[in-house]
C-alpha cells in the first residue's frame, strides 16, 4: 500500500505546496468556471454567486489536500467530494454530466502547469506528464468514464473541450460582477489581468480579457521583490479580502 498519494519529489506537490501558484490557478479557474456549459450546477446552491471567492478557495483547497495527503487520506477526500456531488444531485432531481467532472480536472491539470510556468521555469514533458497523472488518479477514483489515458491524449480532449464546452452566458456576466463586488475594483483588476495573460485564448475572447496584461509584470516584480524580502505572505494577502486571511496563509505548505 502506498504511504502518500503523490510522490515527495514530485514537481505536483512543488506546484500545489506554493502559495503564489495557486492564486494564479484560483484565478484561471474563475474564468473557465464563468463559461462552463455546467456553471448552473454551481448556482443551484447558491454557494457560487453568493461567495464566489470562498467557492472557489474550496475547490483548490481540496485538490491541495488530495495532493498533500497519505493514501487512504486522499481517498477518503475523494470519497467526501461525491458524497457532497451526489447530494447536490438528490436535491436537484438530475445527475451532474461526467464532462462537468471532466471539466474540472482538465482546469485543475492545464492551470498547475501554465500557472508554475508564469511564475518560475518551463516544465519538462515528464514534468507536465506527472501533473497529468495525479488528477487522473483523482478522476479515476471518482469513477469518472472517458477519460484520457495519457499526458498526450489529454492535450487532444483539452483542445476540445475548450472549443466544446465552454459557453459566455448571463452566468458569466453574473459571476464577473459578483468577482467584482467581492474583490473591489483595485484587486478585481490584477484578477482581470492575472487571467488575460494566463487562460487559453478561447477563453480570454469569450470574456473579452485585455490582449496585453500590462498591470502584471510591475505586480510579478514587486511580488518577487516581496519574496525576497520574505514578506511574500504579506503581499498575497493584499491580494484579496480580508476574510480569506487565514486561506491564504494555509496555501503554502512547503514552509510548514
Amino acid at each position: 500500500m502506498k504511504e502518500l498519494f503523490v510522490d515527495p519529489q514530485s514537481i505536483v506537490r512543488k506546484i500545489w505546496g506554493s502559495g503564489d501558484t495557486i492564486l494564479l490557478i484560483f484565478a484561471g479557474a474563475s474564468a473557465e468556471f464563468a463559461l462552463n456549459k455546467a456553471v448552473d450546477w454551481l448556482y443551484f446552491t447558491g454557494r457560487l454567486p453568493a461567495d464566489p471567492i470562498g467557492r472557489l478557495f474550496s475547490t483548490v483547497r481540496y485538490a491541495q489536500e488530495i495532493v498533500f495527503a497519505k493514501y487512504e487520506d486522499a481517498l477518503a477526500a475523494i470519497d467526501r467530494i461525491s458524497a457532497i456531488h451526489k447530494g447536490v444531485e438528490a436535491n436537484r432531481g438530475a445527475q451532474i454530466p461526467d464532462a462537468a467532472y471532466l471539466d474540472v480536472l482538465f482546469i485543475l491539470i492545464d492551470y498547475s502547469i501554465r500557472s508554475f510556468e508564469l511564475m518560475n521555469r518551463r516544465l519538462t514533458e515528464t514534468e507536465k506528464a506527472e501533473v497529468f497523472e495525479v488528477f487522473y488518479r483523482v478522476g479515476s477514483s471518482m469513477g469518472l468514464k472517458e477519460l484520457p489515458d495519457s499526458y498526450d491524449d489529454w492535450k487532444l480532449m483539452r483542445k476540445e473541450y475548450l472549443e466544446c464546452n465552454l459557453v459566455r452566458s448571463s452566468f458569466t456576466m453574473d459571476l464577473y460582477r459578483q468577482y467584482l463586488k467581492s474583490l473591489g475594483s483595485f484587486r478585481y483588476a490584477i484578477l482581470i489581468q492575472a487571467q488575460a495573460l494566463l487562460v487559453p485564448v478561447r477563453v480570454r475572447k469569450l470574456i473579452a480579457l485585455p490582449s496585453y496584461a500590462f498591470f502584471w509584470y510591475p505586480v510579478v516584480l514587486m511580488y518577487k521583490a516581496a519574496r525576497f524580502l520574505h514578506i511574500d505572505r504579506l503581499f498575497k494577502a493584499m491580494l484579496l479580502p480580508t476574510k480569506y486571511k487565514a486561506q491564504i496563509v494555509g496555501l503554502d505548505m512547503l514552509s510548514h
